[in-house]
Parts: C-alpha cells; structure tokens; sequence
C-alpha cells in the first residue's frame, strides 16, 4: 500500500507541468465562461432566465423526484464521460480532444454560476453554492485528475511509436492506468451520491424558501 501510495506521488512529481496546464485550463474556461455571461444582451439573458425560473417553479409544485432515477442518470453521465476520456487518452489524436473537454467543463461551470449571480445576485449566489459547489468539490479534482491522466497515456504511446530509443513496459502503464481511471470512477459515484442525496434536497429548500 505504502509503495503504491510512493509510486503515485512519484508519478505525480514528474509530472507536475501536466496538472497544471490541466488546472489553468480549466480555470481559463471558467473564465470564459463567466465573459460569456456578461457579453450576453438583455434579451439573450431573459429568455435565458424565462426557463431557468420555469424550471425552477416546477420544483416548488413538483413532489418527491425518484431520486434511484435521479442517481442512475448521474452515474451513467460520469460512466459515459470517463470512458470518453479513456478512450482518447490510448489514442494518440485524443489529446487536444481531451483538453477541448477539460476547457468546455470549465466553461460549463463557470458559466452557470456566473449567469446565476449576474441575473439573480446573493440568491443566485445561494442556489449555485446548494446545487453546483457540493458534488463538484469532488467532481471537478476527479476529471482533472483523469484529464492529466489520459494526456499522460496518449503522450507515453506517442513516445513509443515515434522516438525509437524509448521502450516503455506499455501493458504495465495500461493496467496502471486503468486501475486508477477505475479508482477514479468509484469516487464519482460518491459525487452522483452528494448530488442526488445531499445538493439535489438543498437546491429543493433553496428554490421554495426563495421562490414561496
């Protein structure tokens, strides 16, 4: 365990430059997505929010939602993504595939808090910290770890086919990488768990306290 535990951390120093060009990018799409936000007219924004508040008054009316349907939905999205990533990490055209994604998470997330704080201020603010902030405390590490991951694969298998004088133990490196895409993927199912259990109840009693 220990030697596993050294070997990761080994890993991870080597390869430092990796996860933090995956980190500023999915910041820089953050980033992004908030300019969008602010780039959108007025009427681009309220139509926006037009369904956005529709959405929102269905879940005051609505009753329990089947949160088993809620959690297999969530589970098969993280399964779906991962395999994505893993497929295009042992391909080596994969690579800019792979940071388009990581770019477009961030944009995703920064502009969804960004849209909700530009049109509904503190309460926007509120609702983003109930259903966005506590599964993707988990969530976000997990795909960046799995982003770095996937590039570092692709880049190990470009070394293989194109500089002759390296000659690494290839199926040793693939079963390691798909143990830890596999590790990876466990912990996201305790993210879909915080998301159906935990921020889906909060962003319920966020919603009625708001819009009651």
């Amino acid at each position: 365990m220990q030697r596993g535990v050294r070997m990761v951390k080994g890993d991870f120093n080597n390869h430092i430059s990796i996860f933090v060009f995956i980190f500023v990018l999915f910041i820089m799409g953050m980033v992004f997505g908030a300019i969008i936000v602010n780039s959108m007219n007025f009427v681009q924004k309220e139509d926006l929010f037009f369904y956005l508040k529709q959405f929102f008054e269905q879940m005051v009316d609505r009753s329990n939602p089947d949160k088993t349907a809620l959690l297999k939905d969530s589970v098969l999205y993280h399964v779906k993504y991962m395999l994505l990533l893993f497929l295009l990490g042992i391909s080596i055209v994969g690579m800019p595939i792979i940071t388009v994604l990581l770019f477009i998470k961030g944009l995703v997330v920064g502009f969804s808090v960004g849209f909700l704080v530009n049109q509904m201020g503190w309460y926007g603010l509120l609702l983003s910290s109930a259903s966005i902030a506590p599964q993707n405390l988990v969530i976000i590490p997990v795909y960046l770890l799995a982003g770095a991951l996937a590039l570092l694969f692709s880049l190990t298998l470009c070394k293989q086919l194109f500089i002759k004088r390296v000659h690494q133990p290839i199926l040793q490196a693939f079963a390691k990488y798909s143990l830890l895409f596999g590790a990876l993927l466990l912990i996201l199912v305790t993210a879909s768990l915080i998301e159906v259990f935990i921020a889906q109840p909060l962003l319920e009693v966020a919603v009625k306290w708001i819009y009651r």
